[in-house]
């Protein structure tokens, strides 16, 4: 896990060495173990190394291999690289180092752009041909790794986080106003290739993009899971889903237990990472550390789970480190959150996974947490009304939008707004498109390659990496999505929803875990916003930056300064917090 950048130029010159110096600075935290620096030419690659595989120099990156002419910079894991490796080396390759990022070079010289079909992880590279001048840019399946970049005819720069490219100078930081309906409308998800400013786009996950060196370039999406049902399974019984998911779900995990390092497990005390824990220990993994984060209550909300984590700590006899957050600490370590963030995240669990994250790096360097099951497993509250929908697109507004297009007009001010539903058409093309049987797989689909992306595994990402922390996602297995995409809705939303994925855990955690309320990352402070916080908020929506800008409009600021705890969306966020999340993000970036 590691931070990447780099600039290829288009127009003859050389990169700039102090472009690539302050991007390389901004990376510092996603890779402290480690720095290099490549330049060949009209190429220049920056790398800041988290040691996870193969810790020797000999896995230092930029990686080049002189006698193939290729240069990396690769963020991520390779789950199979030792398969791959073997492969490899049966074809005659030859390996000087014993990690992954060596098999990407191999294996991009072996099979070129299906290379990334083989891969089974988490990765984000960049790769240069020598001879060619050719550049490579590839995203794994479900986006885990971030790869933004910026481009004019004259160059093209890649960064692992969008402030780095901001560090590296040169970027226009207009508001995209189609990402900025996106955020407003579809609860702060702004879908790939676009972010929050005009001058800065990300390579869309499930995407290999190879650019020559005239600029010229082309993408490939090389995996697109089909919702559909597969006749050969129409026979199959619950408990024959069940059993199908055990095994892959258990090989999952197993596979994400690669590394020369300790892994632990982000344990939130719901199912999901409670299954995590129950299947290592079902592997034989001993000594295993789980860590848990909870803060104080406000509003009669509580703020913590401790019970289910200890519970589970207990059962499996794991080692468990807990961490409060008072009020206080909340509020110290909110300006870090906005920091990290490479773009403005609006759920309160930011602060949540900064505050752990901080504590976990602390002890170890590589942990399992649980993201993704309820966009694989259909365990979110929009998915059962779906069943029976006559109209998905509407039926999903209505449960996931934060407000109509029309109520924009009295919120934003009348030169952000749109003239078009820019989010509904965009949810719309997503949900109609074929390969999706009902309904319910259209919206799993939608959420899980694009909602999914562009919130909680953007979230885990920065929060974790801010600190050197690598998170893995065994519920984004490619394989475990694909037979999940095959399991009927019914099996999915059974029993109050991850009905399949229940059966799962009542083979392996305690029931109290699983017979409850859902819960999740709750942080109370920032949904009922209320003294110091609303005076944070405030502050920054009544700023000279803020005004200059001015997105929004007065009156609508006014109202909600005025009952901030009256104004949540339906999926109960608080529309006070969206709108100070954002100018606080752009005012922390010196936008």
């Amino acid at each position: 896990m590691c931070g990447i950048c780099g600039e290829l130029r288009f127009d003859g010159l050389q990169p700039s060495p102090l472009a690539l110096s302050r991007m390389m600075e901004c990376l510092s935290v996603r890779g402290p173990d480690g720095a290099g620096v490549v330049l060949h030419g009209n190429a220049a690659f920056g790398h800041r190394r988290l040691k996870i595989i193969d810790l020797s120099e000999k896995a230092r990156q930029p990686m080049e291999d002189p006698e193939l002419g290729l240069t990396i910079s690769f963020n991520g894991c390779i789950y199979n690289y030792p398969e791959l490796r073997v492969e490899l080396e049966e074809k005659g390759y030859r390996f000087f180092s014993n990690g992954d990022t060596e098999v990407i070079l191999k294996a991009w010289h072996a099979w070129k752009e299906t290379c990334v079909d083989r891969f089974h992880g988490m990765f984000a590279f960049v790769l240069h041909e020598r001879d060619s001048g050719r550049l490579v840019m590839a995203r794994d399946r479900f986006g885990i790794k971030p790869l933004y970049f910026s481009e004019t005819p004259e160059a093209l720069r890649f960064s692992s986080s969008l402030p780095a490219l901001l560090a590296g100078g040169d970027v226009d930081t207009s508001i995209d106003k189609v990402a900025l309906h996106h955020y407003m409308t579809f609860h702060s998800v702004v879908p790939s290739p676009r972010t929050i400013l005009n001058g800065v786009k990300k390579l869309p996950p499930a995407t290999i993009r190879i650019i020559e060196a005239d600029g010229a370039k082309k993408d490939r999406i090389y995996w697109t899971p089909a919702y559909e049902r597969d006749p050969a399974l129409a026979s199959l019984t619950s408990e024959e889903w069940s059993e199908r998911v055990h095994e892959a779900l258990r090989l999952a995990v197993r596979r994400r237990m690669v590394a020369d390092v300790p892994v632990g497990v982000l344990l939130s005390g719901g199912v999901d990472s409670s299954l995590i824990v129950g299947l290592l220990a079902e592997e034989g993994q001993a000594d295993l550390s789980t860590f848990s984060v909870g803060f104080e209550e406000a509003n009669g909300e509580k703020g913590d789970e401790f019970v289910y984590s200890d519970l589970i700590s207990e059962h499996f006899g794991t080692d468990h480190h807990k961490i409060f957050v008072p009020s206080e600490k909340l509020l110290d370590a909110l300006p870090g959150t906005f920091q990290a963030m490479s773009e403005p995240m609006v759920s309160y669990d930011n602060v949540g996974f900064y505050l752990l994250a901080q504590e976990v790096s602390k002890h170890i360097k590589v942990v399992q947490s649980g993201q993704g099951a309820d966009e694989v497993f259909g365990g979110y509250h929009w998915y059962p009304p779906l069943m029976n929908s006559n109209d998905v697109v509407d039926d999903y507004a209505k449960v996931f939008f934060d407000r109509p297009h029309a109520r924009l007009k009295e919120e934003l001010a009348p030169e952000w707004l749109t003239e078009e539903d820019l989010s509904r058409a965009f949810v719309a093309r997503h949900l109609t498109q074929p390969g999706a049987d009902t309904p319910v797989d259209a919206a799993l689909r939608l959420d899980s390659s694009v909602m999914l992306v562009d919130d909680p595994v953007k979230r885990v990402d920065n929060m974790t990496m801010a600190w050197g922390l690598e998170a893995r996602v065994p519920f984004l297995d490619h394989e475990l999505v694909e037979l999940a995409a095959r399991i009927p809705p019914e099996e999915k939303l059974r029993g109050e929803g991850k009905g399949v994925l229940k059966d799962v855990a009542r083979q392996v955690i305690p029931h109290e875990v699983i017979d409850r309320t859902k819960g999740y990352f709750p942080v109370p402070q920032l949904k009922y916003i209320d003294g110091v916080y609303l005076d944070m908020v405030r502050d920054a929506l009544s700023s000279r930056p803020a005004r200059e800008r001015g997105l929004f409009r007065q009156d609508y600021l006014e109202t909600l300064y005025a009952a901030p705890a009256k104004h949540i969306t339906p999926l109960r966020g608080s529309a006070l917090w969206q709108a100070g999340l954002l100018e606080l993000w752009l005012q922390t970036h010196r936008i």
